[in-house]
């Protein structure tokens, strides 16, 4: 399995860290950006959604975790859910089958990794409900593709 990562400059200190960390676990492979120097950052997600496939796992940071999500979302398959505790990761990939998790570069680096562990370890839902919805997402996706 592959962890990707991708961050814009305010993200890149806590993603150089949760490299370091994961590296030994995974397969990890960094999109950028690879310094402090002011970026934009939807370069970087749109590089890391259009290089994930099945049974990868990505994490977006920038500085509110929001703009790097909605970023990541425009890219035909990703499922990319803004979370901050390990809860909401959990939920998000039971509930909504999400590849990517989004984070703030606020996020401590513990609580980061405890959210990206949960999400990583965390299954999709068998419910019928669940795929049906999942499955909507997926059919719209292919039929307004632009």
């Amino acid at each position: 399995m592959r962890l990707l990562f991708a961050s814009d400059h305010r993200g890149y200190n806590l993603k150089s860290k949760l490299i370091e960390y994961f590296k030994d676990k995974y397969d990890v492979v960094d999109f950028g950006t690879n310094s402090l120097e002011s970026c934009d950052y939807p370069d970087f997600a749109f590089k890391l959604g259009e290089s994930l496939e099945i049974g990868d796992f990505g994490v977006v940071i920038c500085g509110s975790g929001i703009g790097i999500c909605i970023a990541a979302n425009k890219v035909k398959g990703v499922r990319c859910a803004r979370v901050i505790n390990k809860e909401e990761a959990k939920i998000t990939r039971c509930d909504n089958d999400s590849n990517v998790v989004s984070l703030s570069e606020k996020v401590e680096f513990d609580v980061a990794c405890d959210i990206i562990d949960t999400f990583i370890n965390s299954k999709f839902s068998t419910e019928e409900k669940h795929i049906r919805r999942v499955n909507k997402i997926k059919e719209y996706e292919e039929e307004h593709e632009r």
